[in-house]
């Protein structure tokens, strides 16, 4: 394709998927990049070198693989610019160093991926950058807490484990209103079902562990800025040294290529399995944005343009002191269902989820939380899977 085509920016998803971030014609038309293993750069001459010249200049400034996924990620976001990291968490903690400093104060949507909790109230404390938590349904009221060196809004939607959405517009609004560069862990819905560029997030945050890369075997992160805030992202990761390995950013570029295609089945199975889960008699809620049962899900289909395959189920079991008994009983009954964590793989799995790091969000009061990622395996045997769990936590009881 001319460059020409490729910038009329009107091909279906699945076609920037399957040729975005890399022309064949660079590489005598070889399908797939080439992986550039690198650190050191040669300079032709002293004068170039002296002035860095040329476009690579050492490995840990990109690289031709390296830049074929920032450039397909680009297309995908809507970004400026996408720095490459290698963990999900890498990709949050990365913006947080480059956009906070002593004396600042951030808001971090309690119902946030833990190890970001871990990572604000430990290494930000020391830092004497001041975390506050607030209720994923703020919307615009956050500017209530906003104050004159609140530097950072932290979003996530919907949240970990519980699914909470945020009108990410509202917040954004009001928090740049306040001086405040908005971020957003878009890991769930990935840039396929949400843009949050498009919705006033100057940051957006991607765990490529999960969808991208699809098979449960690599650790990567991506990070993307609007124009507005790319040289400052670029510049904090550049001083950090934090960078992707060339062989992991070659496995998520080609994981890209399947990732509109697998997200369709994701969907499709975990809407069949959560509309199926609701008409269970043990099943108190399922916490699923796509649902129309759930308290988010107008925020979900204003905004989202899907949905992917991660859900929470709430057991019904109001008595605190019998429900991880018969949480436990159901996982250990699961034989498709693996018990680990992370998500977005081939593979279904399961976990008891843990909310008790909530200071503001309320964790569901009816029972245990138990989430599930929804693989590629057929929904008729996933279903007889959850069929012996509960089975088990019934005679668990």
């Amino acid at each position: 394709m001319s460059d020409d085509d490729k910038n009329l920016g009107n091909w279906g998803v699945n076609t920037r998927l399957a040729h975005g971030g890399y022309d064949p014609r660079d590489y005598h038309g070889f399908v797939n990049p080439p992986v550039v293993h690198a650190s050191t750069v040669l300079f032709p001459d002293a004068r170039t070198m002296d002035r860095r010249a040329q476009k690579y200049t050492y490995g840990t400034r990109g690289t031709p693989t390296t830049d074929a996924l920032a450039e397909a990620i680009n297309e995908l976001e809507g970004a400026a610019g996408t720095i490459l990291v290698p963990s999900g968490l890498a990709a949050v903690t990365v913006p947080f160093l480059g956009f906070a400093k002593a004396g600042d104060h951030v808001l971090v949507v309690d119902s946030v991926y833990h190890p970001t909790r871990i990572f604000c109230d430990t290494i930000f404390s020391r830092l004497g950058v001041e975390t506050e938590y607030y209720a994923p349904d703020i919307g615009a009221d956050i500017s209530r807490l906003m104050r004159p060196n609140t530097t950072i809004v932290h979003t996530e939607a919907p949240g970990s484990n519980t699914f909470e959405m945020q009108d990410i517009r509202a917040i954004a609004d009001a928090a740049h209103a306040g001086g405040a560069v908005v971020m957003m862990d878009n890991t769930w819905a990935t840039p396929l079902y949400f843009r949050p560029l498009d919705f006033g997030a100057d940051i957006s945050i991607h765990a490529a562990t999960k969808y991208p890369s699809g098979h449960s075997d690599i650790l990567f992160g991506t990070v993307s800025a609007n124009a507005a805030h790319w040289e400052q992202l670029r510049e904090a990761n550049t001083a950090l040294g934090v960078c992707a390995s060339p062989d992991d950013s070659y496995q998520i570029l080609r994981g890209l290529r399947t990732m509109g295609l697998r997200l369709e089945r994701h969907q499709q199975s975990a809407l069949e399995l959560a509309r199926w889960l609701e008409g269970r008699e043990d099943v108190a809620r399922v916490l699923h944005p796509a649902l129309p049962s759930f308290d988010g899900h107008d925020i979900w289909k204003r905004d989202f343009k899907g949905a992917s395959g991660l859900f929470s189920i709430v057991l019904k079991e109001p008595d605190a002191s019998r429900q991880k008994t018969r949480a436990f009983a159901f996982l250990d009954a699961l034989k498709i269902f693996g018990l680990g964590y992370s998500w977005g793989g081939y593979e279904s799995l399961a976990v008891l989820a843990n909310l008790a790091d909530r200071r503001v969000a309320k964790a569901p009061a009816e029972g245990p939380v138990l989430r599930l990622q929804i693989g590629l395996e057929d929904v008729a045997d996933l279903k007889r899977d959850l069929e012996a769990g509960f089975a088990a936590a019934r005679a668990a009881g």
